[in-house]
Parts: C-alpha cells; sequence; structure tokens
C-alpha cells in the first residue's frame, strides 16, 4: 500500500471497564507511528453515542474529550459504498483497518468484533467467536480442557437458579468443594477482575454470588489456587509466538484486582528468570496451544497460576489484554526485542494479513 493506511482508533464504549480503555488508548496514541497512519480517533461514551475527536491523548485518559469542540457524532457505514464511518451530515471517513482498543462487555466480547466483520473490516485482534468464547469464563473453561492443562476446580450456577434456590445452590457449592474455604466467585461475563469476590464463608459467598449476579447472568465458583499468578504474551495468527513469562506482584495480597492493576503503582510485573528451562518452555507452549484452541488471531495473554507442588493451572485466556503503561502484554514483548511502536504495528499487520 503507497498510501498510509486509514487506521480507525477506536476507545470507550458501553462497558464496566470504559475507563480502562481510555487509559490503553492514551498510550497506543503516545507510541504509534504516525507517520505510518491516517489515524482517525473515535471514542464512545458509557451511553453509547460515537464521536470522531481530535482530543490529546491525554483528554482521552482523563474523559475530558467527551466535551471536545471537534467531537463530530458519527455512525458505522454499513451500505457497502464507503467502508469507514459516517458523519450526521452524511460525510463519508474510510477506514482500512480498526484498533478497537476496548475492554469489557460489548467490546471484546464478540459484540464489536462482529460489528466490524458485517462492515468488511479489518479489526485488530481475535475474532467473534474466539472473543465470546475468551471473554466467558464458564465457556472458556470447556475449551481449555480440549488441550489436557489442568484447571481449578469449579461450579458454575447461574442468575435464574440461584434466586429460584439460593439455600440449595449453596448447599451444592458446599457439596463440591467438601465445605473448604476460600472461594473466589466471579461473573462468567466480565473483565479485568470486575465483581470478582473472594470467599472465606457461607455468608460471603451468599453475598459475593448475588454482587456476580448483577454483572452478569451466568456465575463461576472456583477453588483457591494457592501459586504464583503468571502470563504469557502470545502474538501472530496461525504461526503465534510466545514470549517469555511474566509475573504479577499484586499490591493487594487479597486479589490482582481492578484497582491494583490499575490504580496502584506498587503492584508490579516482572519477567520470570527463575523457572525450570523445561518448565518455562512447556508454559509457553501450553499457552499456545490454548490460543488455538480458542482459534484466537493477533494477540492473547494466557494467565496460568504455578504451584509450589510444580503444577501449571490455567486461569483465564484475554483476548485484548490492557496496553496500559504497566500493563503485562507489551512488558513481555519490551522483554522480547519488540518496541511498544513496533508491537502496534504487528497488530494491524495482523489484522490485516488475516482479512
Amino acid at each position: 500500500m503507497d498510501r498510509k493506511l486509514k487506521l480507525l482508533i477506536l476507545f470507550g464504549g458501553v462497558s464496566n471497564e470504559h475507563e480502562v480503555s481510555r487509559m490503553s488508548t492514551a498510550s497506543i496514541l503516545d507510541a504509534i507511528d504516525k507517520e505510518k497512519y491516517e489515524i482517525t480517533k473515535a471514542g464512545i461514551t458509557k451511553t453509547g453515542e460515537w464521536f470522531v475527536t481530535c482530543a490529546s491523548p491525554s483528554d482521552i485518559k482523563s474523559g475530558a474529550w467527551e466535551t471536545d469542540r471537534s467531537n463530530v457524532r458519527v455512525t458505522v457505514n454499513l451500505t457497502g459504498t464507503c467502508k469507514g464511518l459516517r458523519t450526521v451530515d452524511g460525510e463519508d471517513i474510510p477506514i482500512d483497518c480498526v484498533f478497537a482498543v476496548m475492554h469489557g462487555r460489548n467490546a471484546e466480547d464478540g459484540s464489536m468484533q462482529g460489528l466490524w466483520q458485517i462492515a468488511g473490516i479489518p479489526c485488530v485482534g481475535p475474532g467473534v467467536m474466539a472473543s465470546a468464547v475468551g471473554m466467558d469464563k464458564v465457556t472458556a473453561k470447556l475449551v481449555a480442557a480440549s488441550t489436557g492443562v489442568t484447571q481449578a476446580a469449579y461450579y458454575a450456577t447461574d442468575r435464574y437458579r440461584f434466586s429460584k434456590n439460593p439455600l440449595g445452590e449453596i448447599e451444592n457449592i458446599k457439596k463440591k468443594f467438601n465445605g473448604e474455604y476460600p472461594l473466589f466467585v466471579k461473573p462468567s461475563n466480565s473483565g479485568s477482575s470486575v465483581g470478582v469476590t473472594k470467599v472465606n464463608d457461607e455468608k460471603e459467598l451468599f453475598e459475593a454470588i448475588k454482587l456476580a449476579a448483577e454483572i452478569d447472568h451466568r456465575i463461576l465458583v472456583e477453588e483457591t489456587i494457592t501459586g504464583r499468578e503468571i502470563e504469557v504474551a502470545i502474538l501472530g495468527n496461525k504461526d503465534a509466538k510466545a514470549s517469555r513469562i511474566g509475573e504479577i506482584l499484586s499490591a493487594n495480597d487479597q486479589l490482582y484486582d481492578y484497582e491494583a492493576k490499575y490504580h496502584n503503582s506498587a503492584s508490579k510485573t516482572v519477567i520470570v528468570d527463575d523457572l525450570p528451562e523445561d518448565v518455562e518452555k512447556e508454559i509457553r507452549q501450553t499457552a499456545v496451544d490454548i490460543f488455538n484452541a480458542f482459534d484466537c488471531r493477533g494477540l492473547s495473554r494466557v494467565d496460568f497460576f504455578y504451584t509450589d507442588e510444580g503444577k501449571i493451572v490455567f486461569n483465564e485466556i484475554n483476548t485484548l489484554p490492557g496496553f496500559t503503561s504497566i500493563s503485562m502484554y507489551p512488558q513481555l514483548w519490551q522483554d522480547m526485542g519488540i518496541s511498544y511502536s513496533e508491537l502496534i504495528d504487528k497488530l494491524i499487520y495482523f489484522a490485516m494479513e488475516e482479512f
């Protein structure tokens, strides 16, 4: 392509991770090679309004972009006459590729990926099916099981069953885990540990399920795995490669939650260099196997626990991991010699290649 690639960087969204999206977007805009791309920035408000904006990265990060005078309301053009966006005045904004820097529901759960598939425009990251399955924790466990990886014991319930017979469901959970605590309660479809609670008794279990049910209709209850929280970044399409292994050192000793991930500078991510070579090789290969089992493309981050007994336990796959300044995914590739701006280039290339 002789001309600059027309790239749409899309952020925000009707999602409980709206703010995380803005943070990731600001980092990408600061780092992207502007000589290679003709960039259109578009934000989606929490109420679902779409605007093209000329706002600065700092204003996008803070949320001040929403009052920027440059904002123009747009919709996605699905007529086929010009692939891209269309303003309320009927002006077409052609787009070659979309980088939807969006997290959580209505963003990385297949919804946004499906929209761009219908529009016929390449979009960075895994497609509809992989995004939807990866986002849903209960379904993800079923797919991951096909690789033979060890997983935490779990019990799946839902809002209807729990509201109809809460005490019965509590008893079923107690039987499943032999009355042992602590347990983790999670909304099945949510990201960045939103709505996740560590519980130590029956009363806390009841309240945690109620909280999770407010976020999603399916709820996952898991045994606690004691071990190191490690992550592997995956990059590529059919020939995807695994990064070295990173480890989370959370500022919150109870849970690596939303606050610890994005707002507490005491949380750290480090490169693991103390595992036996064969163990590291197994973890990295398992991460690739899971990426392929989910039929992912472009990027994902695969999270594990590594126990004191030497067990590798799959935790989850994140099909659109954070891109903030403290996010694990770009840090792992920087350790592999791929700079932040180079990583962005590669992700856009893989989206175009797959399309």
